[in-house]
């Protein structure tokens, strides 16, 4: 297995399946760490600095939250407007990142463009860290919800996963590409204009993943052991930021989840993800149910993110 010392961590195409469990195996201890909210000196002396060109609340703050529960530091920014990297001057990544490798020992970059995090890596002497970028890929939030499964299932073998929402995200694009790693099949539902592209669909099949497409959940809930969820109801994703214009539209019964749905046909023992924020796709009753999984998620992002620090940054080997 590859180190991870000093590794990037921009994509899961490259992710073997043996690599999943050795960061799960680190997360699992640093979860009492985080579970008891305490800290540590693990990464004491260490500088993360934090790039974010486009908004974020759970990815920024589960990393900034990691490195706090290490004994490191944080710096950066949360919104590139407010620098010279998105002002006037609009800094290439190239500049931006040979600064920024002078201020801390590793880089999370956020971007609207896809590929951004990649281009970092060309140029940056630390690990740089990919907290999603446009329509590409989110690596970290996928390796939580994998965690999570595991955790939650006692594995990920076997089970099937129904994949809800628009497809172009770069969390579907992740989880694809993690699935492959794995003896499972995926189910994927969303309406036509944001349905699995021709390249994409070729690739998971290259790397042996079964899948299928399906037109609306209720005729395949009862066969998802994981419930994956996106809205399809969302900003874009390639706009630095997008302000809401007023009505937002509802979401089609094809791609929601309800508690009634979920008792009258989902199986008894289905959990159900979802990275958020959400709109009326699953809707706040089904918290309170035994399926929903995606407060835990949202906690776990903080262990995968201690984990990922502390193999990246030489601590965990």
């Amino acid at each position: 297995m590859r180190s991870f010392q000093g590794r990037d961590i921009l994509s899961l195409k490259d992710f073997e399946r043996e690599e999943f469990f050795r960061v799960f195996q680190v997360a699992d201890q640093m979860e009492p760490i985080a579970r008891d909210r305490r800290s540590c000196d693990l990464l004491k002396n260490k500088i993360l600095v934090t790039a974010f060109y486009q908004p974020s609340t759970r990815t920024r703050l589960a990393h900034e939250s990691a490195m706090l529960r290490l004994g490191g530091s944080v710096t950066g920014f949360s919104d590139a407007k407010m620098t010279r990297a998105g002002d006037f001057y609009q800094e290439s990544i190239k500049d931006t990142v040979k600064m920024l490798e002078y201020y801390g020992d590793a880089i999370v970059m956020r971007h609207f463009q896809q590929g951004a995090p990649h281009e970092a890596a060309k140029w940056a002497s630390v690990p740089v860290i990919n907290a999603g970028d446009g329509w590409g890929e989110h690596p970290t939030q996928v390796l939580t919800d994998l965690y999570t499964v595991n955790k939650e299932r006692g594995r990920i073998d076997g089970l099937k996963f129904l994949c809800i929402g628009d497809m172009r995200m770069r969390t579907m694009h992740s989880i694809g590409y993690a699935l492959t790693q794995f003896d499972c099949e995926a189910i994927f539902i969303s309406p036509k204009e944001m349905s699995p592209t021709e390249e994409w669909k070729a690739e998971l099949k290259a790397k042996n993943l079964r899948f299928r497409e399906a037109e609306h959940v209720e005729q395949v809930i009862h066969e998802a052991d994981v419930i994956y969820m996106e809205p399809v109801v969302q900003a874009d994703y390639t706009k630095s930021r997008q302000e809401s214009g007023g009505e937002k539209g509802t979401t089609p019964a094809n791609y929601k989840v309800t508690r009634e749905l979920l008792a009258a046909k989902g199986k008894s023992d289905a959990i159900v993800l979802h990275s958020l924020p959400r709109m009326d796709e699953l809707p706040a009753d089904v918290d309170a149910t035994k399926h929903s999984r995606y407060w835990q998620e949202a906690f776990n992002g903080v262990v995968m993110r201690m984990a990922l620090l502390n193999l990246v940054l030489g601590k965990s080997e």
